[in-house]
């Protein structure tokens, strides 16, 4: 990657969507004639959904209240947290950005009458739910979004577990007592069969009997555990992957007793379209290494740089998930029981496509506030040469910056953020160095059966996706609602960013200065010591000889 870029597309491909299959050509019919059959699904039903609080539930939430509002009542499992009540955490997640949209067609009573907070907790035994609330979900809900899950690479294996597996174990059983269930979708990730590289929309076996895992994890002390998990993954980098895999094959188990399916999106980046382009609430996958590149403190990746993960707009994946389980229940489709939400066999975008348009924007268009130096950097193929790089360009300012801010009279933050860094690119280095692909022939079938209605509302392809234009979007969205940067800092992170280009110039002029005049000096001294050394032998073979010469010249 070049530190002076001015046009990405020069230097990387333009990425295209390309359907397996042509789109089918929207009829000249009135498309508000037509109906929303997602809807119309919804019509009366009470729903419950887990991870409510997450980054995909906040988005699936929101998109059922705004487009399905026929919807009866949205059951979310939310447990204590910080001497908050659900209720409380509930009013918090509807007071995001993100409902803003909703808000304005949707009247605060309706809003509080349909979305109700129940307390429980996927990690307790019972699912910490009362009798009275448990007796409600059983006889009320007739369709389950499963997305409670520890997201965290390095989430203790024990916590993982209870979490991911028996937290699915234990809600599966819940179904099992609804009177009125039609499906339960559980929310499983792209990325848990890694021994496969090209996955189909199939079970695959699981690396253990998750039975025996949630066993040996609840008799077990964490630190036994701890100790036990480098052998109990094996081959699975992280604990995330190990645990969704034991998930997924705990629903497998349920198939012929229980109307499930699995669903599988890949990673998880910002809105594309609606309600709120670019909008997140964390800084995982690629918006925290642009945020990283952005502000200057991520100069060096281990990464093969023409390689490609899979990404997926998260207004896409929830649009993905309505439309799974309305082909389940109003269709009839009980065959297809695991279906990828996934780009990669249509769009692949490379990690230097990504760092490169995103740096560009950063530069050009949104750059953050509070930059430590112009972005820059490269992506090295070489582990011992990023380690090299991670040393001069990461650990190096942090502790001269951090010296400086010390001395100043606060608290030194930079070494620490680098440390976070360096913990972070452990995880990454995996997925960066390895690709897969996911085959989508279920999503690709369901296209088929929306008209354009639905289409429109509920979009599951990339068609029209300005690859630019999204990024800018994302990376405008990271400054006001991760980083509260303000519109109105613009104008002086603009100003700030053309400083620091020119510190950065002139910093490598003298670098490269003081490398010159370094290796002048020593070529000088170099060129002095084998004159040296040709006189000294000259000297000595001839005085060897019968007749005197004169010394080397």
């Amino acid at each position: 990657m070049s530190d002076t870029m001015n046009d990405p597309k020069s230097k990387v491909r333009k990425a295209i969507w390309r359907p397996q299959e042509p789109l089918p050509v929207a009829a000249e019919e009135d498309v508000s004639k037509l109906p929303n059959r997602v809807d119309d699904m919804f019509t009366g039903r009470a729903i419950l959904i887990t991870g409510g609080t997450g980054f995909l539930g906040k988005v699936l939430l929101e998109k059922i209240l705004r487009t399905c509002s026929s919807v009866d009542t949205i059951y979310l499992l939310i447990r204590n947290k910080k001497g908050k009540e659900p209720r409380q955490r509930v009013e918090e997640v509807l007071a995001s950005p993100l409902f803003g949209k909703l808000k304005a067609q949707m009247d605060g009573a309706t809003l509080s009458r349909k979305v109700v907070g129940i307390p429980g907790d996927v990690t307790m035994l019972d699912l910490g739910l009362s009798a009275s609330n448990r007796q409600l979900l059983t006889d009320r809900v007739s369709i389950v979004f499963h997305a409670a899950a520890t997201i965290r690479f390095d989430e203790p294996l024990k916590r993982a577990v209870l979490i991911n597996t028996r937290g699915t174990r234990l809600m599966l059983e819940l179904a099992q007592d609804m009177k009125k269930l039609e499906a339960f979708l559980h929310v499983s990730t792209s990325y848990c069969h890694l021994k496969e590289r090209v996955l189909y929309e199939k079970l695959y076996p699981p690396p253990a009997d998750p039975h025996k895992i949630i066993k040996c994890v609840e008799w077990l002390e964490d630190d036994v555990v701890n100790a036990m998990t480098k052998k109990i993954l094996g081959e699975i980098p992280n604990t995330y992957a190990y645990t969704k895999a034991l998930s997924e094959s705990l629903v497998a188990e349920q198939m012929d007793k229980l109307p499930v399916i699995i669903l599988r999106p890949s990673i998880v980046i910002p809105i594309w379209k609606e309600p709120l382009p670019g909008w997140t609430d964390n800084i995982n996958g690629p918006m925290g290494l642009l945020i990283g590149a952005g502000k200057g403190v991520i100069r060096t990746m281990y990464c093969n740089q023409q390689g490609y993960a899979d990404y997926l707009p998260v207004d896409i994946a929830v649009n993905g998930v309505l439309l799974a389980a309305w082909n389940f229940i109003s269709n009839k489709d009980h065959e297809r029981r695991v279906c990828h939400l996934t780009s990669s066999s249509e769009l692949k975008i490379t990690w230097e496509e990504i760092i490169e348009r995103g740096r560009h924007a950063i530069k050009a268009e949104v750059p953050f506030n509070g930059v430590v130096w112009y972005p820059g950097g490269s992506m090295k193929k070489s582990r011992l040469v990023h380690n090299i790089c991670v040393i001069l360009f990461h650990y190096l300012p942090a502790y001269l910056i951090d010296a400086l801010i010390f001395l100043s009279g606060n608290k030194p933050i930079l070494l620490r953020v680098q440390r976070r860094i360096s913990k972070g690119f452990e995880m990454f280095e995996y997925y960066a160095n390895n690709q897969w692909d996911f085959k989508n022939d279920h999503v690709v079938e369901i296209r088929k059966l929306i008209n354009s209605k639905e289409k429109k509302i509920f979009k599951i392809d990339g068609e029209g996706l300005d690859i630019d234009r999204y990024i800018v979007d994302c990376i405008y969205a990271a400054r006001l609602y991760i980083l509260n940067e303000t519109p109105d800092t613009l104008p002086a992170a603009k100003r700030h960013m053309t400083v620091m280009y020119w510190v950065d110039v002139i910093t490598k002029l003298m670098f490269c200065g003081l490398l010159l005049w370094t290796f002048a000096s020593w070529s000088e001294n170099l060129l002095d010591g084998i004159h040296g050394m040709l006189n000294l032998v000259h000297y000595i073979v001839s005085s060897g000889g019968s007749q005197k010469t004169q010394p080397y010249k």
